[in-house]
């Protein structure tokens, strides 16, 4: 049986680094947080993971299908993409040197990079892409929590820009994401903190729940990875949607409530894109940063392939 989630079951070093992407992550979401016209229940909240919780398939992988078609990417960039993610997805994910050892490459090609071209690129792919990949079940449960005068926010791998684009289009409360360090508008090669994964969900939302005098007890997580297990065991309610395997046993296990909006064929889809784009976080944030590196080089290319 898994322990619940705890700093001390981190090695000093990352926990550090856990804890500093989850502060630096609730900083940034608590600046954009919206304020609910009337706050009925300022003191509980709802969080929601992104891929295959909130939306079919990852995010990043739909982002890249929309930089493809703007010719930001040759075949070969995407075949190296597609099995880096998958890499990291079926045999790397445990891997630790080797994960960091990648994303440190990748964060080296984002120096200069426009932040808010990211993001204005994030709001037209969306749009094309992403829109209609959104679980009309989860987003409804997203409105109860709403309705009942609750924030939401996303909790992601995903780069904060791209994943506060999404919480804007759903029109949730805000998001907490990774943050790549940035410097007059333009990022620098460097993560504040480490990727938004695993325990550093957990620590960015224990960060937020201060900073915004919210009760976890009575705030509740949802999620469709085994990953996530310290952002769930965090809060006074878990649910799996769209559950793994993994995180199936252990909602059983403990009881928690369990939600498939996948059917038939539509779960087939899922279940192969998120082996092939990498929905595992560690995927996620290597992959977010290839296409940063991938906007550079088109950049400096002048736009020409």
């Amino acid at each position: 049986m898994r322990l619940p989630w705890s700093r001390a079951a981190l090695p000093g070093e990352a926990r550090a680094r856990a804890r500093e992407a989850g502060r630096a992550s609730a900083a940034v979401a608590a600046k954009a947080t919206k304020q609910l016209p009337i706050p009925l229940d300022p003191n509980a909240a709802a969080f929601f993971d992104v891929d295959n919780t909130m939306m079919m398939g990852a995010s990043i992988f739909h982002f890249a299908k929309g930089l493809a078609a703007r010719k930001f990417f040759t075949s070969r960039d995407i075949a190296r993409m597609v099995y880096q993610q998958a890499k990291f997805r079926v045999i790397g994910a445990e891997n630790t040197d080797d994960i960091h050892s990648s994303r440190d490459r990748a964060l080296e090609f984002v120096k200069g990079a426009d932040v808010e071209e990211i993001r204005r690129l994030g709001e037209e792919i969306y749009d094309e892409e992403m829109a209609q990949k959104i679980y009309s079940g989860t987003r409804s449960l997203a409105q109860m929590h709403l309705d009942a005068g609750q924030r939401v926010w996303l909790v992601t791998a995903t780069p904060v820009e791209l994943a506060s684009v999404i919480a804007d289009r759903l029109d949730l409360t805000g998001a907490l994401a990774t943050v790549a360090e940035q410097a007059d508008g333009k990022y620098t090669g460097q993560l504040v903190g480490e990727m938004m994964h695993g325990s550093a969900k957990a620590e960015a939302i224990s960060a937020l729940a201060a900073r915004e005098g919210l009760d976890l007890a009575r705030c509740t997580a949802y999620s469709d990875s085994i990953n996530d297990l310290p952002m769930l065991s965090l809060v006074g309610k878990a649910v799996a949607v769209n559950p793994d395997p993994d995180l199936r046993r252990e909602a059983i296990e403990r009881g928690w409530e369990i939600r498939d909006y996948r059917t038939g064929r539509k779960a087939v889809k899922v279940g192969a894109l998120t082996t092939l784009a990498g929905a595992a976080a560690a995927g996620s944030v290597v992959g977010s940063l290839a296409l940063w590196r991938a906007v550079q080089r088109y950049r400096s290319r002048g736009g020409r392939r």
